[in-house]
């Protein structure tokens, strides 16, 4: 399995409030992949991100472990979501400068041959499967919701003027929901796990045909280059995880 990540700060905000989580090749821990996108003044943004992506990886290598099944794998990938929220409201009730801070975040594990997804926020997750690419997350945004209660189109949410306004994220309330989703996995699936900063400047159309011709490193080069040639406005993680046959 092939993971590459890369994560720049675009053409327009001074930091980068992105943070991830890539294992390294030669570790024996869970095959854990992680983008999260803050938001918050003072710097809070780019402090809650490195807590979610801290937590939450810190969490799942401790407590999974090979003999977990669906329903224990699921309940890790909840819990660890579950302290990476109380952390976060946690650093920003005592500091208050950092109040109102929070960040989205996207996790891929790949576990006994399946496919898990915790998602908060509008961070996204692909699957690009014979040269089909498929949004595995749904936005937990307003104009995701608009959308759904058929409200606008699909195409309306591209360019409407709400469409940076999230309905979920980790360190805004006690009480959170994340969606944990779980997915098979074939042979030669790539997954991408991207912020908002690439989605936001380019169409899904584009992200499949850069990630299907080039290589994982090539392909995360090409896409932080093409976003920033479109305006670059946020910042850009984006991150290929290739797989060769399921299981090896």
């Amino acid at each position: 399995m092939i993971g590459v990540i890369k994560s720049d700060v675009g053409k327009v905000r001074p930091n980068n409030e992105d943070a991830y989580y890539f294992p390294k090749e030669d570790d024996n821990l869970p095959q854990l992949f992680i983008v999260a996108d803050g938001m918050g003044g003072h710097q809070g943004g780019e402090i809650a991100s490195k807590i979610a992506v801290k937590e939450v990886s810190l969490y799942i290598n401790k407590h999974l472990h090979e003999g977990c099944n669906d329903k224990q794998v699921k309940k890790v990938l909840k819990l660890s979501l579950d302290k990476a929220n109380s952390q976060i409201l946690e650093f920003s009730l005592k500091n208050q400068e950092y109040s109102g801070m929070g960040t989205t975040i996207t996790l891929a594990l790949f576990h006994d041959k399946h496919l898990y997804i915790g998602h908060v926020g509008d961070s996204r997750a692909y699957r690009v499967r014979d040269n089909y690419m498929e949004q595995m997350t749904k936005d937990h945004s307003l104009v995701w919701q608009l959308a759904e209660q058929g409200r606008i189109t699909m195409e309306e949410t591209i360019n409407h003027p709400m469409k940076n306004v999230i309905t979920k994220a980790l360190g805004t309330d006690e009480i959170l929901e994340p969606d944990i989703l779980e997915f098979d996995f074939q042979d030669h699936d790539t997954i991408i796990l991207c912020s908002d900063g690439l989605t936001n400047m380019l169409e899904n159309d584009s992200i499949k045909n850069i990630v299907c011709s080039l290589e994982p490193e090539q392909a995360v080069q090409k896409l932080i280059e093409e976003a920033n040639s479109k305006g670059g406005q946020d910042n850009i993680t984006v991150g290929i995880i290739k797989a060769g046959k399921v299981g090896m």
